[in-house]
């Protein structure tokens, strides 16, 4: 027998719901409303001087080459973090989900990483990987492997991504974990009495049951590569070696608060948005048809 919850009183629950929707309403919605605003002027650092401009903040947008580019290291960028992450972090959740001595111990020591802040991410790994004070820098040298974060583009981008990656790990481990330990035993069991092997009995039954798991961090990965990873970027390489590792959210920052550009600024958030948003749509509508729930 279903059983629901039921008040006696009709504004009970708007009630219960009231703290929640007015730090949603505060938080969210009226700052998203000021950068929708301000996207369509234009006003001077202080503020004083504010005059309508209409679309001329997003056609300057996407009259600029920089900004343009944002775009592609954005997308090399989210990709990156979202394939790796999802990758690395199964591959070890399949091993953390093993029956072995120690194992819990093994999984907290994988869900620690999640608890720094983005920003101290970004320092550790800049100094691991420094020319001149890191330990894998110093290794990467002496193994006659070249490597300069601030001047060579395509290393500051390894960087960053290696360390959002990182960052990330532990919540999509947790996730793993969690949807392994779903999955019967016994269908496992039944498999290898079969002669399944391991890697078999996991791309056959594991694999297709963890699918839910997998488009959900799928879609917390994008949005976590495009707005959590501004911390990880701003302290590891700001942006440099000169935009390459500039992705959209770091130039919404920089814009607005290096180069004092509030309306272009804005214009940028709003463009930021609709990107995500859509993403999020087109996942939903093509890649959850694969789902298997």
């Amino acid at each position: 027998m279903e059983k629901r919850v039921t008040f006696k009183s009709a504004w009970l629950p708007w009630v219960l719901l009231a703290p929640q929707v007015v730090i949603i309403a505060v938080f969210f919605f009226w700052p998203a409303g000021q950068a929708l605003v301000q996207s369509f002027q234009q006003q001077d650092a202080f503020g004083t001087s504010v005059q309508w401009v209409g679309l001329e903040n997003f056609r300057n947008l996407f009259e600029d080459a920089s900004y343009l580019e944002s775009f592609k290291t954005t997308a090399v960028f989210s990709l990156s973090v979202a394939f790796f992450g999802i990758t690395l972090s199964l591959l070890l959740a399949y091993f953390a989900d093993r029956a072995i001595r120690g194992a819990l111990f093994y999984r907290t020591l994988l869900i620690w990483p999640y608890a720094v802040a983005p920003a101290v991410a970004g320092v550790v790994w800049l100094f691991l990987f420094s020319g001149s004070i890191g330990v894998v820098a110093y290794w990467l040298h002496s193994w006659d492997v070249p490597w300069d974060p601030l001047l060579n583009g395509n290393h500051a981008m390894a960087l960053v991504v290696m360390a959002a990656v990182w960052k990330q790990l532990s919540y999509n481990i947790l996730f793993f974990v969690a949807g392994l330990q779903s999955v019967p035993r016994s269908l496992i069991e039944a498999a290898a009495i079969d002669g399944a092997g391991a890697w078999r009995r996991f791309w056959t039954i594991q694999f297709p049951l963890l699918s839910p798991t997998a488009f959900f961090l799928l879609v917390i990965n994008i949005v976590y590569a495009f707005f959590d990873t501004f911390g990880i970027i701003d302290a590891a390489t700001h942006g440099g070696p000169g935009k390459d590792t500039s992705i959209l959210v770091y130039k919404v920052y920089f814009d607005g608060f290096k180069a004092m550009d509030l309306g272009g600024s804005a214009a940028q958030s709003a463009v930021l948005m609709v990107i995500v948003i859509a993403l999020t749509v087109v996942q939903f509508r093509f890649v959850e048809k694969k789902v298997n729930y």
